[in-house]
Parts: structure tokens; C-alpha cells; sequence
């Protein structure tokens, strides 16, 4: 059995007084917000608890779908770096980014300087020709289990919390995807935005989700891993064998008891079954209501489609 851990949007704080220059774009909204509401929904020492509750779990793997940080300052990125280099192992922890990742042009370029290890496939591929971007999707395989990171992080206009995973990239997931299937390893989609048209707000989509859900309709995968949302949350895509289940996580760091559910996290046992195909067991631990311990919230088996 392989055991993978999931979790989403930790959102880093506190938020570093950051000069009046760097307010002059887009981030003075993110810092207006962060004063008025996130600072107060995401302080407290709910990702601490959380976490500790996490490695009790013992994963074998863990998977973070972005949103480190919240209007990307330098020193934010540079923070999240010293806390990924304190949570885990690059090789034992695999992050995409978010759009909070990539809030300012040329704040994706510093986080994926910053975050590389966790970013890159166990072939650690070559840097792409502008010299400071990763090769997405990457794979890494653990143990029958093929993770593969889909980056959908852009910066968007003021307003905007949009992202896109672009021509060249779907391309190479849909190729990717049908290699790992014809190996007969579970596929495991990491990936920020959801591929769903009505998941988000019209301003927060993915705006080429269809490329995303063409791929995996073609080519396959046996589970897709979502945040931006900041609720648990259970869909399908089409796939070639049947319905690929989709499993959104609320933040890691919202306190409960507010307009999103409290911090949570989701657990994946994973084991081949002796028919044929794969058995996938979801539990969700999180915080339900101010006070209240950390407890699960949800125990069952996920379909997950047999191959033909």
C-alpha cells in the first residue's frame, strides 16, 4: 500500500511590511485583503496542528497544489523555501504552483528559482531555453505510483485569479499520461486550478481547462488533485476507462467556523488489486468547528476505472 498525503493553499504568514514600490502593481489589492479578512481567517496555529496530524499518518509521498504565498514579495518566496526545507525532502514532497505564486510578472520566475526541488521530475530535466522555468508537467515515481505536476500558474490582471496551462504543456500531459498508463502505473494528476468550467467564479477559472480535461479523457489517469477553491470538494472527468475522481482540499491554513471549511488535509491508500486495477481509500482529517480537535471528516473508497 502506498500512502499519499495531500494538502493545499497554506497561504504563508504573516505578510512581510513590504516597501510602497512593491504595492505600486496588482499586490496592493492582495495586501488590502490580507489586512481586512485573510489575516484573520488564516492566523492561529491551524497548519502547525495540522501538519503534525499529517507525518503522525506517516505518508509515503506528500502533494501540495500551490498558493505558498500571498502577493509573492521576495522575502515571502524566500520564506516558503526555508518552510518547504523544513517540512520535507524534495524528493518526498512534490509542489505546484499556484496563481498567489505567480501574483506579479516575474514573481513565478523567483518562486520556481526558489522551490526547483520540489519541482522537477526524477529525471531533473534541463531548464527551459528562458533559462529559469521548469519542464511542467513533471513525473515522479514512487513505488507503482506516477506523480505528475501540471502547472496552471499565471499572472492575471488585477481582479483576476485565473490560470492556464497552455498548448505546449497539455500536450506534453497528454503524452506523459498515456506512456505512465502503458507502464500500468497508478496516475496521479497534480494540478492548482480545477479543470472544471463551473468550479470557480468566472474571474478565478482555468481558463484552457478543456485542454486539460482532452488530455485525460484520451490518454487517462487514475485520480486528479485540485486547491484553489478553499473547499473539499468530489467530481469526475470523462476518462477512456470510465470516471476519473477529482478531489479538491480546503485550505491548510483557514481557521473554521467562517464562510470556508477549516483546515484540512486528505489521506490516499493506494494498492493494486489482485483482479486487476486499483483500490484508492480517501480520509479527510481537518478542523470542523472553533474549539474542536482535529478529527476525520470523511473514510471511504474512491471508484477509480479498471483499464480495458
Amino acid at each position: 500500500m502506498f500512502r499519499l498525503a495531500h494538502f493545499s493553499d497554506p497561504h504563508l504568514g504573516p505578510l512581510p511590511d513590504p516597501r510602497l514600490s512593491q504595492l505600486l502593481s496588482k499586490r496592493i489589492l492582495g495586501y488590502v485583503n490580507w489586512r481586512r479578512n485573510r489575516a484573520r481567517a488564516m492566523s492561529g496555529d491551524f497548519l502547525v496542528r495540522l501538519l503534525d496530524d499529517m507525518r503522525a499518518a506517516a505518508p509515503d509521498h506528500v502533494a501540495l497544489t500551490g498558493d505558498l504565498v500571498n502577493i509573492a514579495l521576495p522575502l515571502e518566496i524566500e520564506a516558503a523555501r526555508a518552510w518547504l526545507e523544513s517540512l520535507s525532502a524534495p524528493d518526498d514532497l512534490s509542489l505546484v504552483p499556484g496563481n498567489h505564486d505567480a501574483y506579479v510578472p516575474g514573481a513565478l520566475k523567483s518562486a520556481l528559482e526558489a522551490w526547483r526541488p520540489y519541482m522537477t521530475g526524477d529525471a531533473r530535466p534541463a531548464l527551459e531555453p528562458h533559462g529559469h522555468q521548469v519542464q511542467f508537467p513533471f513525473v515522479r515515481k514512487r513505488d507503482g505510483i506516477a506523480i505528475v505536476g501540471v502547472s496552471t500558474a499565471r499572472a492575471s490582471a488585477p481582479w483576476l485569479a485565473t490560470g492556464k496551462i497552455g498548448i505546449a504543456q497539455a500536450r506534453r500531459l497528454e503524452e506523459a499520461l498515456a506512456r505512465l498508463g502503458a507502464e500500468g502505473l497508478f496516475r496521479v494528476v497534480m494540478i492548482h486550478h480545477p479543470p472544471f468550467r463551473k468550479a470557480t467564479a468566472w474571474h478565478k477559472r482555468l481558463q484552457d481547462a478543456s485542454r486539460v480535461r482532452a488530455a485525460i479523457r484520451k490518454a487517462g489517469a487514475e485520480l486528479v488533485l485540485h486547491g484553489h477553491t478553499h473547499v473539499d470538494s468530489r467530481e469526475t472527468l470523462k476518462g477512456p476507462d470510465g470516471p476519473i475522481p477529482v478531489i479538491g482540499v480546503p485550505s491548510a491554513t483557514n481557521a473554521p467556523g467562517g464562510r470556508k471549511p477549516g483546515a484540512r488535509y486528505n489521506l490516499f491508500d493506494i494498492a493494486p488489486r489482485d483482479s486487476g486495477g486499483w483500490s484508492c481509500h480517501l480520509t479527510e482529517r481537518g478542523f470542523t468547528a472553533p474549539g474542536r480537535a482535529i478529527e476525520t471528516i470523511a473514510d471511504c473508497e474512491l471508484a477509480i476505472p479498471v483499464p480495458r
